[in-house]
């Protein structure tokens, strides 16, 4: 079986994502989303956007604030820092970050000078986006035809997305996956390893953020919400993305500079 991954760059920021670090303690990063705060003209660590660096340095900034040994940290004690403090990270800007290393990888530079501010208007709009694009690129940015392109599943590649945009039984419930890695069977993809960061009502307070996944390919022809989705070890129907997958309009697409 042939095995292709996103870049190693790529790759360490989505670990570093699963495996934060702070002192002895190690957790994935939580969802969070500014949608609840709505917190406005703040650093994008403050609004679900930040790379782990920005996490790292914001947290390294309320340790010494707040006067606390980074070595009493637990697992869980870390976690629930990050989310008392408002530290965690979106869908959109998990995606953001790992495809900024991978165009950089690729030789195409920043995303920032290549995607389209769709949901930015006039010319001081589209000044103020570029300026601050991480904040800027949002679900519907990344799934518009003027940043990407449908895919077929047998074109499907690591550094692709799979965006899951609203329908009338999903209102304001979009989503986005990037493909970290694809296992193929004689040039065809059986098997895509996704990752994601989210927050499904039954992860409670204390079990959101970033995460990955598997979907499983039976047959190259039929649309992706047919192949077998398992995450959590939960399969299909009982897998909570699944489940908005086939209730949302979800497609795989690839950035048009790719």
């Amino acid at each position: 079986m042939e095995i292709k991954t996103l870049s190693q760059s790529a790759l360490d920021i989505i670990d570093q994502y699963i495996h934060f670090k702070a002192g002895p303690a190690i957790c994935s990063v939580p969802y969070f989303n500014n949608k609840i705060t709505k917190t406005r003209i703040a650093l994008r660590v403050h609004v679900g956007k930040g790379s782990p660096d920005d996490i790292r340095e914001e947290l390294e900034s309320i340790v010494l604030k707040e006067k606390i040994d980074p070595r009493s940290f637990t697992d869980e004690l870390l976690k629930k820092t990050l989310l008392s403090n408002g530290l965690g990270i979106e869908c959109s800007g998990f995606c953001y970050h790992i495809l900024e290393a991978e165009s950089i990888k690729r030789g195409y530079g920043t995303i920032s000078k290549k995607i389209k501010f769709v949901n930015c208007h006039g010319f001081i709009g589209q000044i103020k986006c570029s300026v601050r694009p991480v904040q800027n690129c949002d679900v519907e940015t990344f799934a518009n035809d003027e940043n990407s392109r449908i895919i077929s599943l047998k074109e499907i590649l690591p550094g692709d997305i799979i965006t899951l945009t609203s329908t009338n039984e999903t209102s304001d419930l979009n989503h986005i996956l990037i493909i970290k890695e694809v296992h193929y069977e004689n040039s065809i993809p059986k098997i895509i390893i996704y990752s994601h960061s989210i927050a499904y009502p039954e992860d409670g307070l204390y079990n959101t953020g970033v995460r990955n996944g598997t979907i499983e390919i039976n047959n190259i022809s039929l649309p992706i919400t047919t192949a077998k989705w398992v995450e959590d070890n939960k399969e299909t129907d009982k897998n909570p993305l699944f489940i908005r997958a086939e209730k949302s309009k979800t497609e795989a697409r690839r950035l048009n500079w790719f």
